[in-house]
């Protein structure tokens, strides 16, 4: 069973984000304004998603946003009405962010650069949290090896791979997104004069006989190979290391986030718990196929 549907059964009518309760983060667009995270949850009356972000810059953080937007008219025919993204972030870091990502403005963003959110929900805190004796980059880099976030390679790899019962109708919003902003890669899609796309060259992409002998085209695969390989590049080189001065975390008053990361949960009107989850990797974020499957 995918780790993502067992996060579901265990969470089923269970209050998971009890522990949010006492929780303030800011409003981003009144940062003199805060709410309670978890009274919010509790007390809204509508279906709520809440994701507990990382910090702006990260490959987590990016992808929640880029796959919350394509989602969302999703999410609402089934019932979501509310939508909220922490990031462990200053509100400006947090404004930029939405804004290369194109962010309706219906997803309300909350400002946590602290990481208490996140922590008190219970995500995974990386490697070596709590020995200030490394650097915070070093843990960082360990990561990416597996240390502390055990599921991170497997996710990078299959962005490689592909996945013949994949999606990747988000992967192409993301990546057209990207385009229009004229961030690199961007040979990916033949975009419109509209900014529509037109094309889609991992469609075009041949198969080499072997286990999937009856496709006739890896274009046919749900997940193409190297495409969400291809999104992860353009979001590193164009907004984590090109934007990394106005999203990155201030390590120096909190390390900590920079290996924390995130995690979702589904509260629907009753305060009943639909879906959860810990993000057990980098690029380990939650499927919003999943998601939408459990409302």
């Amino acid at each position: 069973m995918r780790l993502s549907l067992l996060a579901v059964t265990l969470a089923c009518g269970v209050d998971s984000f009890a522990p949010l309760r006492g929780v303030r983060v800011s409003k981003v667009n009144a940062p003199d304004q805060e709410i309670d995270l978890g009274t919010s949850l509790a007390d809204s009356g509508k279906c709520t998603l809440l994701v507990l972000g990382t910090y702006a810059a990260d490959f987590n953080a990016i992808e929640y946003g880029q796959r919350l937007k394509h989602y969302l008219p999703e999410l609402k025919a089934r019932g979501v009405e509310n939508f909220k993204i922490v990031l462990n972030a200053e509100p400006e870091a947090c404004t930029s962010l939405a804004t290369m990502l194109e962010l309706p403005q219906e997803v309300e963003l909350l400002s946590d650069p602290t990481g208490a959110a996140g922590r008190a929900f219970g995500v995974e805190r990386g490697f070596r949290p709590d020995d200030d004796t490394l650097s915070p980059f070093l843990k960082l880099f360990a990561m990416l090896l597996g240390f502390g976030a055990p599921w991170t390679l497997p996710y990078v790899i299959t962005g490689y791979l592909g996945n013949p019962w994949g999606s990747s109708g988000w992967i192409e919003t993301s990546l057209a997104a990207g385009q229009r902003q004229g961030r690199w890669p961007d040979n990916a899609l033949d975009l419109g004069s509209d900014g529509g796309v037109e094309a889609n060259k991992f469609s075009e992409l041949p198969l080499e006989a072997n286990k999937f002998s009856e496709l006739p085209l890896v274009g046919g695969w749900g997940r193409r190979p190297l495409e969400l390989a291809t999104l992860r590049l353009q979001n590193m080189i164009s907004i984590s290391i090109k934007e990394w001065g106005s999203l990155a975390p201030d390590t120096s008053k909190h390390p900590a986030v920079l290996t924390q990361l995130g995690g979702c949960v589904v509260v629907d009107g009753s305060g009943t718990v639909k879906y959860e989850w810990r993000d057990p990797g980098i690029c380990a974020v939650s499927s919003f196929d999943d998601i939408v499957a459990s409302l």
